[in-house]
């Protein structure tokens, strides 16, 4: 697959054009984004849906410099998919021919069907694995549904049911009664199973994320993986519905240029949760440009990323990391540390991932600068390490990167992330276990070239070396347990 490829997706709100870079087989990161509120659909539902000039011009427009972008970033392919307005367009060939002749750009028209798989896979592969989740999609024409179920996506099902549909259709003759008849009739063909969470695309959902988030003083600046309740979100959509005014839409954290289809897609929302037994809410930073993405870059591993991969983790080895040796003996000691530890400690066994993986990406701070790498491995945790983790992962590692070979945690910080955070204790003592294998590999060998043992709260570091350096380390760490202590023997000291 090509280095640098563009998608573009034409949908019925806005036009969107993202670029990626691979950094390896199936590691990649976002480049470039741009968006263009075109709204090619305008006025499009109460002419059959037949695409207007005006609309066509500002999509064409925005088309032609999307392309010019492209090609300032050296991208060697581009994708360019339609939905929903395009689709029901009566008159497309005649904006396809333009595009094709004058910009020499195909667009692939898709089904809803295929919109709904695109957006569900990119769930599936970029967001936390998920147990009988429904995903929703509300755009401006029409709304995709898809079952997930880890990282297999089902009954993928499209309805017209979009914001600026219902905004023409209804909303502008005041016929709220009307919308709620059509969504309520239309939702009949979405199947009421065992589903509990609703994982949501687009940009409605994402606004109403981003508004709770900032109503509810969240304290992670990170719209993907966010998770709430359904009563959480219940609540605010009856406190959205009955805000009539600018003003009331402000107080509700709704920007302004979504106060003309908030109320609409918002109604859409409201349906479908009384039509369900949601209990989880998970917002969805990814949708169908990266699903069509992902067809191309997953096209022959069936559209799933390999087992035990996360493309984050290996985009930050890939770009940020020098040494790879050291990184996977770090990793590797960090897990035996854990193993023979954190029964004595009391520590779940489920805190073992998020140790391993904090001691495998930590040296990639050092990239940025040497004297502050925990300040940048932090930062690049809480902005890179953006797939595939929950907001509570997330906070976790990066934590235990900011104190690593320092001292255990401020209370402070552990105040503030609170809600993210497992106990303090036992932050503490994952900060320790990953503070000691940085410790143990100071004199940076080619190998591990130690054994360690435990037993009643000693630790025993075998080795013929002296490890001069790993003990002077060791002793500067201050440990959550004064009854563990660690020894050294068989050492030339």
């Amino acid at each position: 697959m090509a280095k640098r490829v563009a998608v573009i997706d034409i949908g019925s709100n806005s036009v969107r054009m993202v670029v990626y870079e691979k950094t390896s087989r199936y590691a990649f990161h976002l480049l470039h984004e741009e968006k263009s509120k075109v709204r090619i659909s305008q006025n499009a539902y109460k002419y059959a849906g037949a695409l207007q000039e005006l609309p066509m011009q500002r999509t064409f427009d925005a088309l032609s410099e999307f392309l010019q972008i492209a090609k300032s970033f050296k991208t060697t392919k581009l994708l360019c998919v339609a939905t929903s307005a395009l689709r029901d367009a009566p008159n497309k060939k005649d904006f396809l021919q333009k595009v094709k002749k004058k910009l020499k750009l195909n667009i692939k028209i898709i089904s809803g069907e295929k919109e709904a798989y695109f957006g569900a896979i990119a769930c599936a592969n970029l967001l936390p694995a998920q147990q009988n989740a429904l995903s929703i999609d509300i755009g401006g024409g029409s709304t995709e549904f898809s079952q997930i179920h880890e990282n297999s996506v089902t009954n993928t099902i499209s309805l017209n049911l979009g914001t600026v549909r219902l905004k023409e259709l209804f909303f502008d003759n005041d016929d709220i009664e009307g919308a709620i008849k059509y969504i309520d009739t239309a939702l009949e063909q979405i199947p009421q199973g065992d589903i509990s969470t609703l994982i949501g695309i687009g940009g409605t959902f994402r606004a109403i994320s981003s508004a709770i988030m900032k109503i509810e003083d969240y304290k992670l600046n990170k719209l993907h993986a966010y998770e709430y309740s359904a009563e959480i979100l219940s609540t605010y959509i009856t406190a959205l519905l009955g805000s009539k005014t600018d003003e009331a839409l402000y107080a509700l954290e709704i920007k302004k240029n979504r106060f003309d289809v908030i109320h609409p897609g918002t109604l859409i929302l409201q349906r479908v949760l009384n039509r369900l037994n949601i209990d989880k809410i998970i917002t969805s930073g990814v949708g169908v440009r990266e699903g069509v993405y992902l067809s191309d870059l997953l096209r022959n591993a069936k559209h799933k990323f390999p087992h035990n991969f996360n493309t984050s983790v290996k985009y930050l080895l890939d770009s940020h990391l020098s040494d790879g040796s050291f990184s996977i003996m770090l990793n590797t000691l960090s897990k035996k540390l854990f193993d023979l530890t954190h029964e004595y400690f009391q520590v779940d066994n489920i805190y073992r991932y998020e140790l391993a993986i904090a001691a495998k990406i930590y040296p990639t701070g050092s990239s940025v600068h040497f004297y502050s790498q925990n300040k940048h491995t932090y930062y690049l945790v809480q902005n890179a390490l953006e797939y595939g983790f929950t907001h509570e992962s997330n906070t976790l590692i990066a934590t235990l990167c900011k104190y690593a070979t320092k001292k255990l945690p401020a209370e402070s910080h552990l105040q503030k992330y609170a809600t993210l955070l497992p106990q303090p204790y036992t932050t503490n003592v994952l900060s320790y276990l990953l503070s000691l294998s940085i410790a143990l590999l100071s004199h940076r060998p080619r190998n591990i070239d130690f054994e360690l043992s435990f037993k009643d709260g000693i630790l025993e570091i075998h080795s013929a070396e002296a490890l001069y350096l790993a003990k002077s380390a060791t002793e500067a760490l201050a440990c959550s347990k004064d009854t563990f202590e660690v020894k050294f023997l068989n050492s030339k000291i």
